[in-house]
């Protein structure tokens, strides 16, 4: 009794703060803005720390935040060396692949009816496709390094991408269409001044979309093969040594490189479209 009443003193102290925070003369400012969500993290935290250590939870089960923590500062050289293999080299190449090819064929696509009723349902057939099964046949074609998990990437990012970008090129009206062409306008000045402008919310977002799945993809194909270095290697081994420490701060790492990939595509959005209704 007394670990639940700790737990939910731990849960009605950050409420209170989260309450005071969000009601404050402050709160429309940034850094109150991220102190909120910062707090309500702290305090998960805080809770399952208690709860580990108050109810004796075996670290196979449910390891401690503490016990992570350390585990992570300790394994900085082998997290890093994983992020390395799966984020930079197989998450992020797959990821620029996927984007140029998508934005490569939704152009040709929007110049053409017929590519654009062809185009798009084998899209969705290769997005429908899982991953436990293209992972395999990549690394087989590929090998086991990160190539294969590029190559993963690339088709999970390909079809939201395009997607967005199809739909954002014919999101102009008929007026704003006339309207270049009685400037004299042809496709490609149309394009770079008009459409391609309209179409930046939709792009941007299926890019942040595909951040999420570049990251999954990557980690998910390192389990069909893999050299001995990698986020997806490094979990599995783990979890077969029982060192589930080890799986949460793998997850830890991928959770901020997730979290950090989103926000850039997110500022780089507001950035270039500062003139957009959504980000005033």
């Amino acid at each position: 009794m007394m670990a639940l009443a700790l737990i939910l003193g731990v849960w009605a102290a950050g409420w209170w703060v989260n309450t005071r925070l969000a009601h404050s003369a402050a709160s429309d400012t940034a850094g109150v803005r991220l102190l909120i969500p910062a707090v309500f993290g702290l305090t998960l935290i805080a809770m399952w720390e208690i709860a580990v250590r108050a109810y004796d939870i075996s670290g196979v089960i449910l390891p401690a935040p503490s016990d992570i923590a350390v585990t992570f500062a300790s394994s900085i050289p082998t997290l890093m060396a994983d992020f390395n293999q799966t984020i930079i080299k197989g998450a992020l190449t797959g990821y620029i692949i996927g984007m140029i090819a998508a934005f490569g064929v939704a152009l040709l696509a929007d110049r053409s009816d017929f590519l654009t009723r062809g185009i798009l349902p084998v899209g969705a057939f290769m997005a429908a496709l899982p991953i436990v099964g293209t992972a395999p046949i990549f690394v087989k074609w590929l090998g086991s390094d990160w190539e294969s998990k590029a190559a993963v990437v690339a088709v999970m990012v390909f079809f939201p991408i395009l997607v967005n970008t199809v739909a954002g090129l014919r999101d102009t009206s008929a007026m704003q269409r006339d309207l270049m062409r009685t400037y004299g306008a042809g496709y490609w000045p149309s394009l770079l001044k008009l459409r391609l402008p309209a179409a930046l919310p939709f792009i941007f977002n299926g890019l942040k979309i595909a951040t999420t799945l570049a990251l999954i993809g990557a980690i998910v194909a390192e389990f069909f093969g893999s050299p001995t270095v990698g986020m997806g290697f490094r979990i599995s081994t783990s979890v077969g040594r029982l060192a589930m420490d080890m799986v949460w701060a793998e997850i830890v790492v991928a959770a901020l490189a997730g979290s950090a990939f989103y926000g850039a595509m997110a500022l780089i959005e507001k950035r270039v479209t500062f003139w957009h209704p959504s980000q005033r």
